[in-house]
Order: structure tokens, then sequence, then C-alpha cells
């Protein structure tokens, strides 16, 4: 008899950044996109003390995912904690999604509110793609975060905000380049603008 699956045998892609730069919008946008793909998908959300983007989540995705592929993570104290130090009540969620559905396909896992040093743990996530906002200023990828210069991806958000706020995201662009060896998408997720690019880098170095 073959050993049930484990969090090592589904794909896990990890959407930090720090707080209001869009990680819950974005992955609003992903979910709908990857389950036109075919895909079943497991969420998991990161926060100190509540449920809020979980619940959120549950709302959004109702119809689409069921509710027992969205879970709320309460770390009890800074989200690097379950994300990077600690990340075994991350890893005991997907197992547990595993137990009830074994032939998940992903697993997206948000970082909950945090500053531009949240990475994930490499047993946690296969990839992870970080978020920012114009609306932070455009400084942001020259300030070389660790995580906006170690993501497997750099998202640039709420590029519609860019114009309000003095923000040139040529700039940004050109001080992305400079700081990260992968690749910057910009984003708008109220639009959708950006969200087909960053649903094909998953694609291409996760899933296929």
């Amino acid at each position: 008899m073959s050993s049930p699956p484990t969090h090592r045998d589904v794909p896990t892609v990890g959407i930090g950044g720090p707080v209001g730069s869009g990680k819950t919008a974005l992955i609003k946008r992903l979910v709908p996109k990857l389950k036109d793909s075919g895909l079943e998908i497991g969420v998991i959300a990161n926060d100190i003390l509540t449920q809020e983007d979980a619940e959120q989540f549950k709302r959004s995705f109702a119809g689409e995912i069921p509710e027992d592929l969205v879970v709320g993570v309460e770390t009890g104290a800074c989200p690097h904690t379950g994300i990077r130090e600690d990340p075994s009540m991350n890893l005991a969620a997907i197992d547990s999604f595993l137990e009830e559905y074994p032939d998940l396909d992903l697993v997206l896992l948000e970082s909950g509110g945090d500053n531009l040093a949240a990475t994930f743990n490499p047993e946690l996530a296969d990839y992870y793609a970080f978020v920012i906002s114009t609306a932070e200023g455009d400084d942001i990828p020259r300030k070389r975060g660790p995580g906006v210069v170690e993501a497997d991806l750099l998202v640039i958000n709420k590029t519609d905000l860019a114009e309000h706020v003095g923000a040139d995201l040529d700039v940004m662009r050109s001080d992305a380049a400079d700081v990260r060896e992968g690749p910057s998408i910009f984003t708008n997720c109220k639009t959708g603008d950006g969200i087909d690019d960053v649903i094909a880098d998953i694609e291409d170095r996760v899933l296929f």
C-alpha cells in the first residue's frame, strides 16, 4: 500500500509582503484563473490573532473551492514565525488538506501582515512571490529588503496609484532589475492587469 500524500507531495506558493500591498487581492485574482485551468487549490492565510483574511477568502471563493480548503493559521507572534522560523503549523494544515483531498494540485500561502524582511522557509514554499505597492513609494525596490531581493517573483502592485503618490514606475522597474536576478511584474488587482503574467510565471516554474 502506498503512503498517504504529505506536504512534500503538493506544490506550494507563498505570497508575502507588507500590510496593504495587495496580497489578499492578488490571491482573490489568482484562484479563479487557476481553477479555470482545472486545478484543485487550497488556501492558507497566516495572521497573528485573527481569521479575517481566511474568512474573506471563504466568502470570495464560495462555490469555487470547498470551504474546508481555506484555513487561517494564527501564528500568535510575528508572522515570520509561521512562514520562516517554524512553519510546522502551516505544514500541518497542508497535510490536513491532503487527508481529505489527496489529489490537491496547489496550495497558496498568504504570509499575513509583514515588512520587507518576509521570506518563506524552503520546506514550506516551493516558490514565493513578494508583493509591494507603488503607494509605499518608488524607493522600495532599492531598499533591498530580503523579500524584494530573494523572492522568486517581485509583484509591484497598485500601479493605478503611482501617479497619485508621485511614484515613478520606470524608476521602480529599473531599481528592481538592479537589485534582483529574478523577474518583476507590475499589477493592478482592481482591473486584473498583469495577473495573467503572474499566473504564467507560477505555471512555468511550479506547475508544469
